[in-house]
């Protein structure tokens, strides 16, 4: 365990700030949520249908049902950081995520199996993952964006890793083995790190944010001026928003992805390629997310958001056009830039706004709304399928979502307390 300072300046008893040691821990931690990820279950489907009997459709209803559950527990478990912290947060999500896991393996009632996988979401998607952005805009401000790039790469890793890894242990025990495996990894890489690693704030160990020797400018200005910290938020039209448009992205990118199988074919494309192009929009997103995390330490969250924002729109122009292999590439590849630098503003916008102190209150409720939105997603397109025989209509009327966050993001002040930074 590292020797952590009681009082002593950080510059005087540090040369790496903790703080980035943190960061790894919040990224282990990301990539640890993988069990409970849409990316692993998706190699579970067929085998658990072919053993259980149930049907694709009661799979797909249950995944609805489990994701909405895993959005409504973010805004719960969010306060629960802000009272008791990230930490034993941490550790009781990890232990109910291998717990999940071993339910999965273990269930054999259909009640069982439902309460296994609905707890298994709403821990790996939701908890676990609201608990690691709290925790690292506990120990940054200025170099924010930075420390939540770093930590998604976590996400990117678990992407590329998780999904072969559980196809090796279904080939090679079963599918219910496979989840037993998957339980003890979760337990073993979440509960260590969140003990001996993981301390909720950097003043508990005598440190200031970003290694700075003396609290964050903005922090002391508001002490100064006698500024209340708790800002309103749910009687806040402005944060009502701004939330529900940056909701807007994922209930976009969702949709895109969803469909992307159908998009492709629908422009002659096969399907085999619309697979393939999700390996170019993990890497694309990971590159554009760390590099979106340093631009918005140097620019702020806003102007990025209009960058994300411009770029999304830009993807939905290049979905319509689809009409080669060059094109499908250049659309995959925006995609993924829109989507990573998204990440990074959702993942600071908000401390941003309302500061760092009672953070949960904020962005557990903003969380909620947009795994709500990526839920609903799908949707829409396909309704417009349905009625046109065709995405096109449907993916230009989207184009108005990110016009409108842009407007709102200049005309509404969701912060009542005045911005963190």
């Amino acid at each position: 365990m590292i020797d952590l300072p009681t009082g002593a300046s950080p510059k005087s008893r540090h040369r790496i700030f903790y703080g980035w040691f943190i960061v790894a821990a919040a990224g282990l931690v990301v990539f640890s949520t993988g069990p409970g990820q849409s990316y692993v279950f998706s190699v579970f489907i067929d085998s658990i249908i072919e053993d259980t009997g149930l049907s694709r459709t009661g799979i797909s209803v249950l995944y609805l049902a489990s994701t909405v559950l895993s959005a409504i527990l973010v805004s719960f478990v969010s306060r629960l950081a802000d009272r008791y912290g990230p930490r034993i947060m941490l550790v009781a999500a990890g232990l109910g995520l291998g717990a999940a896991c071993f339910g999965m393996a273990t269930a054999t009632h259909i009640l069982l199996f439902y309460i296994a996988f609905a707890s298994l979401r709403a821990l790996g998607q939701g908890s676990l993952g609201i608990n690691c952005i709290l925790l690292v805009n506990q120990w940054f401000v200025s170099l924010r964006g930075r420390a939540v790039g770093l930590m998604t790469l976590g996400a990117m890793l678990s992407t590329a890793v998780f999904p072969s890894f559980a196809r090796f242990l279904i080939d090679s025990i079963d599918w219910r083995g496979a989840y037993a495996v998957l339980g003890v990894v979760s337990i073993g890489l979440i509960v260590p790190v969140a003990l001996f690693v993981v301390r909720n704030r950097p003043e508990d160990v005598g440190l200031f944010p970003d290694g700075s020797s003396q609290p964050p400018v903005s922090e002391t200005r508001q002490a100064t001026a006698g500024v209340q910290r708790r800002a309103r938020v749910y009687s806040s039209p402005g944060f009502w928003l701004l939330s529900l448009s940056l909701s807007s992205p994922s209930l976009i990118t969702t949709a895109l992805m969803f469909h992307q199988a159908s998009i492709f074919r629908e422009n002659e494309l096969s399907a085999t390629l619309a697979a393939g192009a999700f390996a170019i929009f993990s890497v694309s997103s990971a590159v554009s997310s760390l590099a979106s995390g340093f631009v918005s330490d140097r620019i702020g969250p806003k102007v990025l958001l209009v960058f994300s924002m411009a770029t999304l729109v830009a993807t939905l122009a290049l979905a319509v056009a689809i009409n080669s292999l060059f094109v499908a590439v250049v659309y995959v590849v925006m995609m993924g830039i829109s989507s990573g630098s998204y990440i990074i503003v959702h993942g600071t916008i908000w401390a941003y706004y309302y500061g760092r102190h009672g953070l949960g209150r904020v962005q557990g409720p903003a969380m909620t709304i947009s795994v709500c939105a990526s839920a609903v997603g799908p949707l829409p397109l396909a309704v417009f399928h349905n009625l046109t025989g065709t995405y096109t209509l449907g993916m230009m009327l989207m184009m108005i979502l990110p016009v409108i966050s842009v407007a709102v993001l200049f005309f509404t002040r969701p912060g009542d307390a005045g911005r963190s930074e």
